[in-house]
């Protein structure tokens, strides 16, 4: 038996051991659909997780033994075609393939995600406190993306992007800020705020349009900025950048 294979355990007693409930307790969560495994909803209690890889959620929150190591929290340049998981069953790189080793081990998760093709900012934490924050419609921050369009953008979508509009599915948007740049050599960029966390946002509002995105980025989360950190690369936020966060979702 490998290595591996001897850290794997049982779902319902890692839930246990992280002390969020008795072992039938885990069984119930499971069974109530509140427990993903690497974002993945878990189906079973007695599906086996490595600990020291796995990543484990209740209620979005991300589990971590008592006595785990520092908490940290990370901001990531994650490039395009990488999945915004822990582990992906089609073998796609993922954006814990790009930390180190030492940094996997604390098991940071990823704070809400970005599309196959999209990249930019992305930040992963081992906090689960700040996560849920983070994640949760009510403390919800401003998140600003650069976007790039072939062509031209005409005046009215700008305008029905502020206003606000009605997706197909029935998905009613807020009004964005949109900043529209000079064009350049066949494409525009536009500068998008948002203020609220529909799934896949600006593509579905882009297409809906009749908008071609070129290349979609995430420049800043709240107070977080993406910088010149470049892609596939990543950093320790600063102690000053970790309370702005906290403060932002009024965790002090």
């Amino acid at each position: 038996m490998n290595n591996d294979a001897q850290k794997l355990i049982r779902l319902n007693k890692y839930i246990a051991q992280c002390g969020v409930a008795s072992r039938r307790g885990a069984d119930e969560l499971v069974f109530d659909g509140r427990v993903t495994i690497n974002g993945e909803l878990a189906d079973s209690p007695g599906i086996k997780v490595n600990p020291g890889v796995d990543a484990v959620a209740v209620n979005g929150k991300p589990l971590a033994l008592p006595g785990a190591d520092k908490e940290i929290t990370l901001i990531l340049h994650k490039p395009v075609e990488t999945v915004t998981t822990a582990k992906d069953p089609q073998g796609r790189q993922t954006v814990l393939d790009l930390l180190p080793n030492d940094i996997k081990r604390l098991r940071p998760f990823p704070v809400g995600r970005l599309d196959f093709y999209s990249e930019g900012l992305l930040l992963l934490t081992t906090d689960g406190d700040l996560c849920y924050r983070l994640t949760h419609p009510k403390y919800h921050l401003p998140k600003v993306y650069t976007v790039t369009i072939r062509g031209t953008v005409p005046d009215s979508a700008v305008e029905t992007m502020r206003k606000g509009m009605t997706l197909q599915e029935g998905d009613k948007l807020a009004p964005a800020k949109v900043q529209l740049k000079k064009p350049v050599a066949g494409t525009q960029q536009i500068e998008i705020t948002l203020i609220q966390g529909i799934n896949r946002q600006i593509r579905r509002m882009c297409d809906e349009l009749g908008l071609t995105i070129l290349r979609l980025s995430r420049i800043k989360q709240g107070p977080i900025a993406l910088g010149n950190l470049k892609r596939g690369t990543w950093r320790e936020l600063t102690k000053e950048e970790v309370q702005a966060l906290k403060k932002a979702v009024r965790l002090t």
